[in-house]
């Protein structure tokens, strides 16, 4: 059996790289990996991090690409891949474009796909933006589907996906964790924070550009001026319009750090280290809690409800009094802030990449 996995960008590369570790064990699966180059500097470290290394990069990425430019350059690009390789599976990844485009090429040239992480839903076209569109089109080509909660499944079994074919798993970013995580690491950011409530920030969505952002920005900045015991780090993403936001709202708070994006390693420390994560990203609502941090969720809604339902994280939009208003409670109750960070994580137990590899194995591919 021949795997084709394609992916391009950085949480894309966390999620699938414990399952090209687990593929690296078996004897009776040949694999290649594929990037899309949707992310380019961003990607590299992680594929150093673990060890992975590329047999084919699209090189896509340019200034100023488009959705439209990334679906059409990466469909163009991917059909001469599974020309030449001609794989029996191949795998993508979550909701991005580079997923998106991977599978339509795959399904137009009548090749099984496989989604990890398949199942996530808001049911608003516009809530993320693309990614919503992306990952219902992506499950409409698919032949199967790795589910990492009962709640994913039970949306593609009301979709009225074959129930044969989906297949619940827990989720592979709970598995990163196990090559990450470490109690030792320390470095110049986190030693300026020792001592202090950490929050740790994340906001970089599209959606949130603009007047959310600096909705969002105006509470975190409220929030470190009210509590003389709360540092903030922002890693920040490379878009210069959420850069001259961020500039703009926080120029001159001793108290906000904004550092260049983390590789794998560091965020996931920085985490573990946090006192809380405020964030727009999908991915770490689903990391923090395995950490035991609660997650503030900076957007209007999640296709991830199954942290909100359990209780790890606040789905708080981008309103600055209610940001300002949750957040300090988090800060001041430490009965609510315990409640929120010893709950169990609901998405998976660190053995998704396990469950998926041998799923394949077992997989007749000639049964689509």
């Amino acid at each position: 059996m021949k795997v084709l996995l394609v992916f391009g960008t950085r949480p894309e590369a966390i999620k699938m790289c414990p399952i090209i570790k687990e593929l690296e064990k078996q004897n009776d699966i040949e694999y290649k990996v594929c990037l899309t180059g949707q992310h380019k500097e961003m990607i590299a470290p992680i594929m150093q991090i673990f060890h992975v290394s590329e047999d084919y990069n699209l090189g896509i990425m340019k200034s100023n690409q488009t959705l439209t430019s990334i679906t059409s350059d990466i469909l163009i690009k991917m059909d001469k891949i599974l020309e030449n390789e001609k794989p029996d599976l191949v795998l993508v990844h979550g909701d991005t474009t580079s997923a998106f485009a991977a599978a339509m090429a795959s399904f137009y040239r009548k090749i099984c796909v496989g989604h990890v992480e398949a199942g996530l839903r808001t049911y608003d076209m516009d809530s993320p933006y693309p990614e919503e569109f992306n990952r219902q089109a992506i499950d409409l080509m698919a032949n199967y589907y790795f589910a990492p909660t009962e709640w994913a499944k039970q949306n593609l079994l009301k979709e009225g996906k074959e129930s044969s074919h989906i297949f619940l798993t827990g989720n592979t970013a709970i598995d990163a964790l196990n090559f990450t995580v470490k109690e030792s690491f320390l470095d110049e950011n986190l030693a300026w924070a020792l001592g202090s409530k950490l929050l740790l920030v994340t906001v970089h969505r599209r959606e949130n550009i603009g007047q959310p952002m600096y909705r969002i920005f105006s509470a975190i900045k409220k929030l470190v001026e009210d509590n003389a015991d709360v540092k903030v780090i922002y890693p920040i993403h490379k878009n210069p319009a959420v850069r001259e936001i961020a500039k703009e709202v926080f120029d001159g708070e001793e108290r906000i750090r904004l550092i260049e994006p983390l590789d794998v390693v560091e965020f996931h420390n920085y985490m573990k280290k946090a006192y809380l994560i405020m964030t727009d990203s999908g991915g770490i609502q689903e990391e923090a809690p395995a950490l035991g941090k609660p997650v503030c969720v900076l957007r209007d809604t999640t296709e991830r409800p199954e942290g909100i339902e359990a209780g790890t994280a606040k789905l708080l939009g981008t309103d600055k009094n209610i940001i300002y208003q949750e957040v300090s409670r988090l800060l001041t109750d430490s009965k609510e802030y315990e409640k929120m960070s010893s709950i169990s994580n609901p998405y998976g137990d660190g053995l998704a990449a396990k469950r998926i590899v041998a799923l394949i194995m077992s997989f007749n591919l000639n049964e689509k």
